[in-house]
């Protein structure tokens, strides 16, 4: 199979990573990047460069959109347009319905919305595939995807929830690891050692959430011993409306959300 990349900046750049280093050879990755400097690295990892987005399409089973949405059209404009072809596009805010109307309503389009963490390979990208899509052709999209992480099929009606939870949530999540590791430095600690205490706590935790299948409040819970320290630091933020924070966070992101999707 041959993949075609257009754009190769964070999350394009992450997935040609993921992919040549689990799945394919890179030479059966193509690449079209305007940024001649970034293009000659990824040329000497082996990756083939192409001219233009049209290239990248002629040579590719799957074309990947990694770009910003402000270019999107632009490069949709170029494309010739195939039914054998997937399209894959990973841009934020732009539906299947747009990409549809500017491919073709008969072509196989696939919206996704990966996050940053895919650069290490531990990412959560969440796809919608159009009615095209047949069941194959979604299996090829999520073992691409699986090059960096988790993958989740959901319907496009909550691609913008999505994103709040796992798209742009990492932000929040190091918001909370920095505000950590300062109150760590207040009392004696380096900025470095809280760093690691807090940033280990937080990926273990997640860890036991996915790998346990017990619910957060019973994990919560347990870690609660009566008259205990955790216990007291638990009821400082529910006093201090930790929960509602996060929520009316989370909140205002799906707003944004489905206003750039407009």
């Amino acid at each position: 199979m041959k993949i075609g990349f257009i754009g190769g900046g964070n999350m394009g750049g992450a997935l040609i990573g993921g992919l040549t280093s689990k799945c394919c050879a890179p030479e059966d990755v193509t690449l079209f990047e305007i940024n001649v400097e970034k293009a000659q690295k990824y040329k000497e990892l082996g990756i083939r460069i192409a001219e233009s987005a049209a290239e990248v399409e002629d040579a590719s089973d799957v074309i990947v959109f990694s770009v910003k949405p402000n270019v999107i059209d632009c490069v949709l404009q170029q494309m010739n347009g195939s039914n054998n072809k997937i399209y894959l596009s990973i841009a934020a805010g732009i539906t299947v319905s747009h990409l549809e109307k500017m491919l073709g309503t008969d072509k196989k389009i696939v919206r996704a919305m990966p996050n940053t963490p895919a650069q290490i390979s531990c990412g959560m990208t969440v796809i919608s595939p159009n009615a095209n899509m047949s069941e194959e052709d979604v299996k090829t999209v999520k073992m691409i995807l699986s090059a960096v992480g988790m993958v989740r099929e959901i319907d496009e009606k909550f691609m913008s929830v999505a994103t709040a939870l796992h798209g742009s949530s990492p932000a929040y999540v190091y918001m909370m690891i920095d505000a950590m590791a300062d109150a760590g430095v207040k009392y004696g600690l380096s900025k470095e050692q809280a760093l690691c205490l807090a940033a280990q706590a937080v990926a273990g935790s997640a860890e036991m959430v996915l790998a346990s299948g017990i619910h957060p409040e019973q994990l919560k819970d347990n870690v609660c011993s009566p008259g205990g320290t955790t216990i007291a630091a638990v009821c400082d933020l529910e006093k201090n409306g930790f929960r509602s924070v996060v929520q009316s966070a989370v909140c205002a992101c799906v707003e944004r959300a489905e206003e750039m999707s407009k």
